[in-house]
């Protein structure tokens, strides 16, 4: 092997050495967007939870709505059928599911997707959440950032932030996880949330 071959390939030993140690950009440590109590939005969600000792698994598209006072969400299949649709208001939430079921209502959205869907959809804590923001375990209001992504809530939800929409003025969530070891029949609940678009009124 000639000297110049054996230059070339210690040359190009040095620059993959210098690619793989050169230090990484950290994360931005700028925080989300203040709240907004009125935005629309779509997106993609998953959820995995054990109930009766066994796995499951659903994945819906949805739409969300909100404002100071009320929440819209509607569940449908890749396809386009309607899974169920939900109000949340000051008074309690009623959940549609696709058909011709009868509404039905209970004072808590979570108790209620819990059993009629058979998955807990956690509405009151996702309008904070799909904005970057929750309450603690200690009770602190705590708002996410690429650099202080991960918290545990109140209410005992783990979050977890793994993507930002790109081109924001300031991080704006677009992918996030939230788990709970959740109650009774439904355990281990996992949710992934992707938000394809949204629009802050």
């Amino acid at each position: 092997m000639s000297f110049k071959t054996l230059a070339a390939i210690a040359g190009a030993a040095a620059i993959l050495c210098g690619c793989a140690t050169a230090p990484a950009t950290p994360p931005s440590t700028a925080a989300v967007a203040p709240y907004a109590a009125a935005l629309s939005l779509t997106g993609r969600l998953n959820a995995r939870y054990l109930k009766d000792g066994k796995q499951e698994s659903v994945t819906v598209n949805f739409t969300w709505k909100q404002d100071a006072q009320r929440t819209d969400v509607a569940l449908a299949t890749q396809f386009g059928n309607t899974v169920a649709t939900i109000e949340v208001t000051p008074h309690g939430a009623t959940l549609r599911e696709g058909g011709n079921k009868p509404p039905v209502s209970a004072p808590s959205i979570d108790a209620l997707s819990a059993r009629v869907l058979g998955w807990t959809l956690p509405v009151s804590g996702m309008r904070s959440w799909l904005q970057g923001h929750a309450i603690d375990a200690q009770g602190k209001p705590w708002t996410a950032s690429p650099a202080n992504s991960e918290v545990t809530t109140r209410e005992g939800w783990r979050l977890r932030y793994t993507g930002w929409q790109e081109g924001a003025a300031v991080p704006r969530p677009q992918r996030f996880d939230a788990e709970h070891p959740g109650s009774g029949d439904i355990q281990e609940m996992a949710l992934r949330v992707f938000v394809e678009h949204v629009e802050y009124e």
